[in-house]
Parts: structure tokens; C-alpha cells; sequence
């Protein structure tokens, strides 16, 4: 069970734990959780989470061992703009921290290859980047305790490291 200052990932978004309520019937209690980068939204999920929508936040030591393989992890290929979407859709939402590294490292180069062929960036991989960053760097921050733009920067120097 979480307690009151605990954070945790619900659904997407990094929260932090700020108590607990039961119901008006008093027969189901609820975590009441705020949502990092949103401190006007409270979420109440229900403490025995059957869907499963909320999970503890990665360990110190995973956000240690995924940093370290980022370079080794690929960027999706041969994905066709008709189904592009739903593929980031799919990648951004299943909770798996290397497959929002996929999304950002595809995301990247097809926008890098546009601009060095004078086109504009895709608005649609430009949002998915953006929304994979903030997923992956929000949780990662609370984990290495920084806060999110020195994560990136942090992350980015690790992988810089071992590319030379």
C-alpha cells in the first residue's frame, strides 16, 4: 500500500501520493493522487487497482541500467505513415520505459531527416516526441531525484559517453 508522499505512475502520468478516502458508502477506498505536472488535477483510483492502471515508479538502479542501454536500443523501422500513429500510440501507453525511447529516437530522426531535406518537422512525430520525453523524463527525474530538464541533460551526457 502507498503512503502520503509515495510517488507513483498512474496510467502515463508521474503523481504523488497525497492520502487516502473512502467512498460516500464507505465500502471502497481510493488513493488520492496529483498528477507532477498538472497540480490542479486530483485523480482518486481505488486502492486495490483491479485494472491495474497504477505501478510503482522505476527503481534508481532500473533508470541506471535503462540509461545505460539506450544506445543500444533501436528506432522503430519500416513503419508506414498510415500506421505510424497508432504504432506510437501503442508504444506510449503500455508502460514500457524502452519502448518510449523507441518513440523518441523515431520521432528524432524522421523530423532530422525532414529538416536536412528542407521540409518542415511532422507536427504528429513532433507531439509524440514531446509527449514520449515528458513520460519517460518525469519519471526518470523522480528516480534519479533531479529535476526534469537536469534528467534530460543527465541522460544525454550518459548517452553521449558511450557513443565516443
Amino acid at each position: 500500500m502507498y503512503k502520503p508522499g509515495d510517488y507513483v505512475v498512474y496510467k502515463t502520468d508521474v503523481c504523488k501520493v497525497k492520502g487516502t478516502r473512502k467512498n460516500r458508502a464507505k465500502t471502497i477506498e481510493y488513493y488520492i493522487l496529483e498528477p507532477i505536472n498538472d497540480k490542479s488535477l486530483i485523480i482518486n483510483v481505488p486502492i486495490e487497482n483491479k485494472k491495474g492502471m497504477i505501478r510503482d515508479i522505476i527503481s534508481i538502479d532500473k533508470a541506471k541500467e535503462l540509461i545505460e542501454r539506450i544506445p543500444h536500443i533501436q528506432p522503430l523501422e519500416n513503419i508506414t505513415d498510415q500506421y505510424i500513429e497508432d504504432t506510437y500510440k501503442r508504444l506510449l501507453y503500455n508502460g514500457d520505459h524502452e519502448d518510449l525511447v523507441k518513440v523518441i529516437k523515431t520521432t528524432y530522426l524522421r523530423n532530422d531527416y525532414r529538416l536536412k531535406n528542407n521540409k518542415k518537422i511532422s507536427y504528429r512525430d513532433d507531439e509524440f516526441f514531446n509527449k514520449a520525453e515528458e513520460y519517460l523524463y518525469s519519471e526518470l527525474a523522480i528516480s534519479l531525484g533531479m529535476s526534469e530538464e537536469e534528467t534530460k541533460d543527465y541522460v544525454i551526457k550518459k548517452v553521449q559517453e558511450h557513443l565516443e
